[in-house]
């Protein structure tokens, strides 16, 4: 059986640790490899490199990293079908959906090539009689980020291509789930020019991350997964003088209007609510139906697409869905569908019991469609991370927008309408980070910022864009005069004014 290394200084690395998980295809069920499990001296060795790679790296032009982000744009468009593969063999999603997770991170790489005028300064000529004052962007030292295993190309891509870009060196502990696509890009990083040191790449557990969390040489954290991690990643990482962007978890709501096109919002919902197996960050997973009317007309339309959609391994031919990435995944998700009828939820379709002919082993789960959902269920407050979509019902527009606003998190939503001033209205008043209008999905470009409020983000800073830059630089400010040769002005102890 294949055993997954480390990429440590360049090169593939064993490390110290003798501790190994399991990687299985969720399609069929089967281990298909081990990963190694870094422990602390593991995490040193990264570190270590990334430290000694960090003033040569950091001192390059912009221009020349930038160079080197345009070769590792095209390398990654030329193995996207490799990328893929490994996606699907150890994530579950299908070829078309891994190769979405790849282009969306591809696109923060375009944007990396930016990086010459991203982290231009400013400068104000005279601020006082011969004073110039200006403010220019430095890296901020060696970062890490601890990625999930829901994108595995995308995540890694919107952190460790725009660190580099700024000057800093990076490590890497992507989830030990799916870790080969993330090991591959690395290498591919490699193959562009990085030089050894400056990108590494650690597999492992909760021992790596709080070897990261807490290491001293570690400046900057970046984290996405779920809330109660999100938290202690924030607080650990804090604590130990780091700066740190953690994002959570989410409920998000999809408002459906009465004058919305229902066809439009079904299909909308059913790519957002099912794409990926549900397991999605900004997945909708609550359909917010305004009317009794509304809510009907909207069940009515999806259960007939739900129970159509096309559902198997992920690179088999026409899938439209393929399975959760482990037995764990699947098993809960089984279980809060069962919690949710418990509870006196209606079951307009269930997703439970399938079986794939050939492929009995895999965790599969059917759409899942709940109506009646109300807002004291549990999977109504659970982010569920499956197929399940629940249709919530509201009185009027307001009561739709009171229920998105008090839910704990705030990482997406969007509205479904033909009223252009409910949808401006929503769009101001939603205490959401991302919204979007006939979007079901408003997951920004590369060159605006992804990130959520509430419990949905830890840290003051959102991923990528010019967010992403001024979380992976320093400002510092530069007061300068050349004083005329032989001209003192003595000296004084009052405060420096520009008089």
């Amino acid at each position: 059986m294949k055993t997954l290394d480390h990429l440590i200084n360049g090169v593939p690395s064993a490390g110290t640790s003798d501790r190994t998980g399991p990687v299985f295809n969720p399609a069929t069920g089967e281990q298909i490899a081990e990963v190694r499990l870094a422990n602390v001296a593991d995490v040193d060795s990264a570190v270590a490199a990334a430290k000694e790679a960090l003033p040569e790296w950091s001192a390059m032009p912009p221009l020349r990293r930038a160079r080197i982000m345009f070769r590792f744009n095209e390398l990654i468009l030329t193995h996207e079908e490799e990328l893929a593969e490994l996606i699907t063999q150890q994530h579950g999603k299908t070829i078309e959906d891994a190769k979405g997770d790849i282009l969306r991170g591809r696109e923060v790489v375009e944007f990396a090539c930016g990086i010459p005028h991203l982290m231009r300064g400013d400068f104000t000529e005279d601020v006082g009689t011969g004073i110039d004052a200006y403010s220019i962007r430095q890296p901020v030292g060696v970062c890490a980020g601890i990625t999930p295993f829901n994108f595995p190309a995308m995540i890694p891509l919107w952190m460790f291509p725009i660190s580099i870009a700024c000057g800093n060196t990076f490590i890497l502990k992507p989830s030990e789930r799916d870790p080969s696509c993330p090991y591959r890009l690395v290498e591919l990083a490699h193959e562009a020019g990085v030089p050894e040191g400056v990108i590494n790449m650690v597999n492992g557990d909760k021992e790596a991350v709080d070897s990261i969390l807490t290491h001293a040489d570690i400046d900057a954290v970046s984290f996405v997964g779920s809330t109660p991690v999100a938290s202690y990643i924030y607080a650990t990482a804090a604590e130990h003088g780091k700066r740190v962007q953690a994002l959570g978890g989410a409920k998000n709501h999809m408002v459906v209007m009465p004058d919305a096109d229902i066809e439009q919002a079904s299909d909308a919902l059913i790519g957002a609510g099912y794409g990926s197996a549900g397991q999605r960050c900004m997945a909708v997973s609550v359909a917010v139906a305004v009317g009794d009317g509304t809510a009907d007309a909207l069940v009515e339309n999806l259960s007939p697409k739900i129970r159509e959609l096309k559902i198997g391994p992920g690179n088999a031919d026409d899938i439209e869905m393929g399975p959760v990435v482990t037995r764990q995944a699947q098993e809960r998700i089984l279980n809060l569908i069962d919690k949710g009828v418990e509870d006196g939820a209606t079951l307009a379709v269930d997703g439970r019991g399938l079986k794939l002919q050939g492929y009995e082993n895999g965790y599969f789960i059917g759409g899942t469609l709940f109506d009646h959902v109300t807002e004291d269920m549990s999977i109504y407050k659970e982010e569920i991370f499956g197929p399940v979509l629940s249709v919530v019902r509201a009185q009027d527009y307001e009561s739709a927008l009171d229920m998105v606003n008090r839910n704990e998190f705030g990482n997406g939503t969007a509205i479904f309408t033909k009223d252009g001033d409910a949808a401006r209205d929503f769009t101001e008043r939603a205490q959401i980070g991302m919204v979007g209008v006939n979007v079901p999905i408003p997951v920004p470009v590369a060159y605006h910022s992804f990130g959520g409020w509430k419990r949905s983000l830890f840290g003051d800073t959102h991923m990528h864009g010019m967010e992403g830059v001024r979380f992976y630089t320093r400002i510092k400010a530069v007061t300068s005069r050349w004083p005329k040769s032989g001209v003192r002005e003595g000296r004084s102890l009052t405060m420096p004014t520009m008089q």
